[in-house]
């Protein structure tokens, strides 16, 4: 069976759990990824979050602070912000019983250069051994989504050679097909060995709209199923900003058998 979590923002938040409860599904909280929280009262949100997150039948995951963040910044101020940041989050993921936590490498991609490549990958082979050190103290695995990159090797080769047990990749589907420069297959060929979670949703070809999987021109029945077939399987976020997005694609996921209410972050 498919480990399905729901997008659950601040707004929606009492809505998402609600479903997840009826429907055996995880949460992946997206409030703490907003730095008017982490600048805010969010000892408050996550004292109301707890009894909530007890709730929830399947994984616990949540999405850390993006807008931004650059991990691979040759300036040391700006990688100082960027490692509080994700310091932080990963602390409010420990105290919320997260098993993992999302964060972007951001990649400049508009810089289509080998010499910008190479000296982005050994300054973040610097930045996240030290923060999947961090996590695993912590209790939390890190997972590197892509945003911007056109290749998946940027983050495969930079997380392989990390090679820490702490820190995988997150595929979001969605940003491949917008930005990437190769086949969904190469995608998952390049990022089969790390890959632990996937974030899902659809959109237009032009924008990253997230859209529920039934409306766009991504097709998941065929997308799902090459996920599937991989030895280990990654779990699902439905990342949609709309719960209605997110009904609206629960007949695309395989959720037949009792929820395994462990992630499987090995």
């Amino acid at each position: 069976m498919d480990r399905v979590l729901l997008s659950a923002s601040r707004q929606n938040m009492v809505e998402c759990v609600q479903l997840a409860t009826e429907r055996g599904l995880g949460i992946e909280m997206m409030a703490f990824a907003q730095p008017d929280i982490l600048d805010g009262d969010w000892r408050s949100l996550v004292t109301e979050y707890r009894p909530l997150l007890r709730k929830v039948p399947g994984s616990i995951a949540m999405h850390g602070p993006f807008m931004d963040m650059a991990p691979g910044s040759p300036d040391s101020h700006i990688k100082r912000v960027t490692t509080e940041r994700y310091r932080h989050a990963i602390e409010i993921a420990s105290a919320l019983g997260v098993e993992l936590i999302v964060f972007h490498a951001n990649f400049i991609s508009s810089i289509h250069t080998f010499e910008y490549q190479m000296a982005w990958h050994n300054r973040n082979l610097h930045f996240w051994g030290p923060l999947a050190d961090y996590a695993r103290q912590q209790g939390v695995t890190v997972a590197i989504e892509n945003m911007w990159e056109y290749s998946p090797d940027i983050l495969g080769d930079l997380i392989k050679d990390v090679a820490h047990p702490n820190l995988r990749a997150c595929l979001d589907v969605g940003h491949a097909h917008l930005y990437g420069e190769v086949d969904f297959t190469d995608w998952i060929k390049a990022l089969e060995p790390i890959l632990i979670h996937t974030h899902i949703n659809n959109n237009d070809g032009k924008i990253d709209i997230h859209m529920g999987l039934n409306h766009g021109v991504l097709n998941y029945l065929v997308l799902l199923n090459q996920l599937r077939k991989l030895p280990r399987p990654p779990s699902f976020t439905l990342e949609m900003d709309a719960v209605d997005f997110m009904l609206a694609s629960l007949p695309y996921m395989d959720l037949t058998q009792a929820v395994d209410h462990k992630m499987d972050v090995g």
